[in-house]
């Protein structure tokens, strides 16, 4: 698992995006300002940092230019409120090898950091978590079969089938024989938190599943279902 280090003054956009990236599949650390950054940053641990601008107690794009300096391997990812293009220009040639305004939907987001990461060389994980759909058991990769309700089965059915696609709520809802007109969104978020804990629990491993805003879920690993 990839560690990788946030800056974000917001504190509910910070919990938000740690959340979205623990869930992409990394080990974050998450801090609110320039001085948090400094006490958690460790060189040889963190591989991305993901950079806000606008501190209380300082510019981040000091911070970026020091960073690239410091170490020129280090993926920088700045994800702020200045879009502008001469912010842009600014953020790249001080230092970001990317630079996303926050009105970025978050699975671009994840997206460039799927690029960063294949750009510094680091392996994402192509181990395959297995379904087997008999003994109702999810396979992690190098850990001990994980038993599942039939509920969980069959959302994890619909999402492993199809890895990296996204599938849409109403696509769930209707293979778990529900109705998806009368059918309240807030239990299906419900067993994915349940879903994404258990397997957490038991592993140690986050489960490769994300949520794309307003459409569904998609599951992000090699995957296989098994009868």
């Amino acid at each position: 698992m990839l560690n990788l280090i946030l800056l974000e003054d917001e504190a509910v956009l910070r919990q938000e995006l740690a959340e979205f990236l623990g869930d992409c599949g990394y080990r974050v650390s998450a801090v609110a300002d320039l001085a948090g950054f400094h006490a958690c940053y460790q060189p040889a641990r963190h591989h991305i940092a993901v950079i806000d601008l606008g501190l209380p107690d300082g510019d981040g794009m000091e911070l970026v230019g020091t960073l690239r300096a410091q170490d020129p391997q280090l993926g920088i990812l700045v994800f702020t409120a200045r879009g502008t293009t001469p912010d842009k220009i600014k953020g790249l040639s001080g230092g970001a090898d990317y630079y996303l305004p926050k009105s970025t939907d978050l699975d671009e987001l994840a997206a460039t950091l799927l690029a960063l990461q294949r750009r510094l060389g680091e392996p994402s994980a192509p181990a395959t978590w297995i379904l087997e759909l008999g003994p109702r058991r999810l396979l992690p990769p190098g850990c001990s079969a994980i038993a599942l309700s039939q509920q969980d089965a069959t959302v994890l059915r619909v999402l492993m089938a199809e890895p990296e696609r996204i599938v849409s709520r109403q696509q769930i809802v209707q293979s778990l024989g529900e109705d998806y007109l009368d059918y309240d969104q807030r239990r299906l978020d419900t067993q994915i938190r349940r879903l994404r804990r258990k397997t957490e629990q038991a592993t140690g491993l986050p489960l490769p599943i994300n949520t794309a805003r307003n459409a569904g879920y998609r599951f992000f690993a090699d995957a296989a279902v098994r009868p």
